[in-house]
């Protein structure tokens, strides 16, 4: 069986997890998730803790055990602290500004870029060049994140683009005569 399956799931205060079936869906202070779990997975509940257990001993159930049980856990966090990715912007006259469920960019183009930001999700800008996008499921978060930043990556030369915080882009040196 997977390591990672074997581990269980800690369900903190605040946070009321039900399981009907193969529907998981967990309500907490941050809001409501829900999951279809995979057919070859079952999932207890006992004293606060969840266990994901393979429905049978074949490879893939196992496998796919781990899997669900690390989509459980981020559900859990999910609705019970969110998660967050910050972005930033680096290059002159790179600007971003978040309006409702949008956020307006220029990024050195002919035109600004105007980024919808699917239900769920929270993007803010704490200055000019900075983006922290948050929300309770991660994949999304992950994803929007993803999606702003494919607008100009940072390019090898100056680093110019929008980049994750703390990311690292290996800088090329300049051809030579």
């Amino acid at each position: 069986m997977s390591r990672i399956a074997k581990n269980p799931i800690e369900v903190p205060k605040g946070v009321d997890v039900s399981i009907n079936g193969q529907e998981v869906s967990a309500k907490g202070p941050k809001g409501n998730e829900s999951l279809t779990l995979h057919s070859d997975v079952s999932l207890a509940m006992e004293d606060g803790v969840l266990g994901v257990k393979p429905a049978n001993e074949t490879r893939a159930a196992m496998a796919m055990a781990g899997t669900m049980r690390s989509l459980v856990n981020n559900l859990v966090v999910g609705v019970s602290t969110g998660f967050e990715k910050k972005l930033e912007l680096r290059g002159v006259g790179y600007r971003a500004q978040a309006q409702g469920q949008s956020v307006n960019l220029s990024l050195g183009f002919s035109h600004p870029v105007v980024h919808q930001v699917p239900a769920g999700v929270k993007v803010e800008t704490p200055s000019q060049t900075e983006i922290v996008v948050s929300g309770t499921n991660k994949q999304v978060v992950g994803q929007v994140a993803a999606d702003i930043r494919s607008y100009r990556p940072p390019e090898p030369y100056k680093g110019k683009g929008v980049r994750y915080v703390g990311e690292y882009v290996m800088m090329k040196e300049a051809k030579k005569k």
